[in-house]
């Protein structure tokens, strides 16, 4: 495994969700609400998705 890849995507999402709460503080919490109005399968239905589109970037650029 190569943990320098790990720790790059880990800063990146962390730099990324960090940055969307700096800018849009108030956006952000309206979205995390309408979130917690949906029924839990339609969020792990959209949870593995995009964890399915990150894996392939990862394996696209790697070229696995």
């Amino acid at each position: 495994m190569d943990w320098e890849l790990l720790l790059l995507g880990l800063g990146l999402a962390l730099f990324l969700e960090g940055a969307a709460y700096a800018i849009m503080p108030e956006s952000f919490k309206k979205l995390l609400i309408a979130a917690a109005g949906q029924p839990a399968a339609k969020l792990r239905i959209m949870g593995l998705t995009l964890a399915a589109i990150g894996v392939a970037i990862v394996w696209m650029v790697k070229g696995a």
